[in-house]
């Protein structure tokens, strides 16, 4: 295939090397949460087998040797199609990004658009807009990646993205049913242990936690699997289409759904834009900007709809490898 810089570069080139992959020993778990919102309901038993899992989220360093070696375009660096978007204002279909604007006074929770900004030409690159770099950050999980985008690197990589029950799982860290992927105290001692929101979202940030945006993927403790970042930082993509609920917990055990896979694609669309026919695919783990007044959603159960087709200054990915287990 052609760069965009006009040379040839093989179709597949070999991923940059990475910290090696953790190796999850499958089991049964409870999935879900009936103490938070619909979208986790119900807990239900759910059985996944062995995989790797990346140890943290892919950084801005990792992508972009992944981009550097296929040419990748991210959906976010290419002008939306009109006739996926039928009714939008014809100056606003151009390439973009969707970046957090923290209002300078409080808001209405209801309303998104109180904090949430389309810049044009944000990207991976840029995840500011024009003006902004990611000079320094390379440790930090790249963002503005949509799920084509996240999908591509880990076709390059020889992996895959996680099911939402294998992502679950992991996030865990063998603490079954407990409210965070640490135990059942957000702040145990005082603690911050990931990177969430501190103050009144989105308008007040008291940054307890060291950071206003974005952090180094290792800058908070691993689960007890020695993963980080599993809750807060990023939202992350998974490889299931979204549903609006989870199904009922199995009457007997022999009936516990093995490597379940959820939602469906037609099933997944977003009720209120019924013109706009973009499936939703998972997303999991909350981010800097998940709040104990808005969001709260850093804990392994929780869970939100994403378009295909979406990026933001919050949402990156991991990948993971199914296969035997180590010898």
């Amino acid at each position: 295939m052609k760069s965009r810089s006009g040379d040839d570069r093989p179709s597949v080139a070999p991923a940059p090397p990475t910290d090696p992959m953790v190796w999850i020993e499958g089991g049964t778990f409870r999935m879900g949460s009936d103490n938070h919102y619909a979208e986790e309901k119900p807990v239900h038993r759910v059985t996944v087998d062995g995989f790797y899992i990346d140890p943290t989220p892919v950084t801005n360093a990792q992508f972009r040797a992944f981009v550097e070696a296929t040419g990748h375009v991210t959906v976010a660096e290419k002008a939306p199609d009109p006739k996926d978007y039928p009714g939008a204002l014809p100056h606003m279909l151009k390439a973009g990004s969707l970046v957090f604007s923290p209002p300078d006074r409080p808001v209405d929770l209801r309303n998104w658009g109180q904090w949430w900004d389309f810049r044009f030409r944000a990207n991976w690159r840029r995840p500011y807009g024009p003006g902004s770099s990611i000079r320094g950050l390379d440790d930090h999980p790249v963002v503005h990646v949509a799920y084509p985008d996240a999908a591509a690197y880990a076709a390059w990589a020889g992996k895959s993205l996680a099911t939402e029950a294998e992502w679950e799982f992991a996030a865990r860290g063998g603490l079954d049913g407990a409210e965070y992927a640490w135990g059942d105290e957000l702040n145990p001692g005082g603690r911050q242990l990931a990177n969430t929101w501190q103050g009144q979202f989105p308008s007040e940030n008291l940054k307890t936690d060291g950071y206003e945006r974005t952090s180094p993927v290792r800058a908070f403790p691993p689960n007890g699997y020695g993963l980080y970042d599993m809750i807060g930082n990023v939202w992350e993509w998974t490889d299931d289409w979204w549903s609006a609920h989870h199904e009922a917990d199995a009457p007997k055990a022999c009936c516990i759904p093995e490597n379940p896979r959820g939602g469906s694609e037609t099933a997944s669309y977003d009720p209120t834009q019924p013109r706009i026919r973009i499936p939703r695919k998972v997303l999991k783990g909350g981010s800097h900007l998940c709040a104990p007044n808005y969001c709260r959603r850093y804990r392994p159960s929780a869970r939100h709809a994403e378009p295909i087709d979406t990026s933001t200054s919050h949402v990156g990915f991991r990948c993971v490898r199914r296969g035997a287990a180590p010898a």
